[in-house]
């Protein structure tokens, strides 16, 4: 069981808007070398505008929802041939309430197909970090080796906003930890999705 989480306290970071998130957290990742990095995704609703597979989950089409991720599926690959380069794996921790939101099916199989090419995801269900939420619910985290975390941040519509950067080693050390404890404890997303089929389109739809 991880130990509870650090304390996270944005006036101590920097205030990143979306493009200078995006930029630092570029730099930051190519740099990190030899050491694995973790993120964790809480939050059960999104909202991202002008995404095919977001505007085709809008519209219950699943047929182009599955042809979205299948077309961005060499992107995954090439993705984890750098990790592999650089020799540090990107990890993903889920945390699902239930019943799924939209946002959270449709996630999950992204993050289905993500596994498929090699990245290493898994499935954390929330009461699993109930007892680390007493005050507020965790916040979404992203943790690059031992160098930088990121607090990523959105409106209250839930559209990505950008992040609160760190770079305190007593912070970022133990924040990994976490992450990392979870993910110990998590299932792999492909099985996930697996257990819960009728929960999402039908299965000749899933196939890659």
């Amino acid at each position: 069981m991880p130990s509870p989480a650090p304390t996270l306290d944005r006036t101590l970071g920097a205030r990143l808007d979306l493009e200078e998130y995006h930029r630092d957290f570029a730099e930051v990742r190519a740099r990190t070398l030899g050491q694995d990095s973790w993120k964790l995704e809480r939050q059960q609703h999104f909202e991202e505008q002008n995404h095919p597979g977001r505007d085709a989950l809008r519209r219950g089409d699943w047929a182009e929802v599955m042809r979205q991720f299948e077309k961005r599926r060499p992107r995954f690959l090439e993705s984890v041939r750098k990790d592999r380069e650089r020799g540090s794996a990107f990890h993903r921790v889920r945390v699902v309430e239930q019943p799924f939101t939209p946002y959270v099916r449709w996630e999950l199989l992204s993050l289905r197909v993500q596994a498929e090419c090699g990245k290493p995801i898994r499935v954390v269900q929330a009461n699993h970090v109930r007892e680390f939420e007493q005050r507020a619910i965790l916040p979404e985290v992203v943790v690059l080796g031992t160098r930088v975390l990121y607090e990523v941040v959105y409106t209250d519509e839930g559209a990505p906003d950008g992040a609160v950067r760190h770079s305190d080693p007593e912070l970022v050390g133990p924040w990994g930890t976490f992450i990392s404890d979870l993910y110990a404890g998590g299932e792999d997303v492909v099985a996930y999705v697996e257990r819960h089929t009728d929960s999402f389109p039908p299965h000749e739809l899933m196939r890659g």
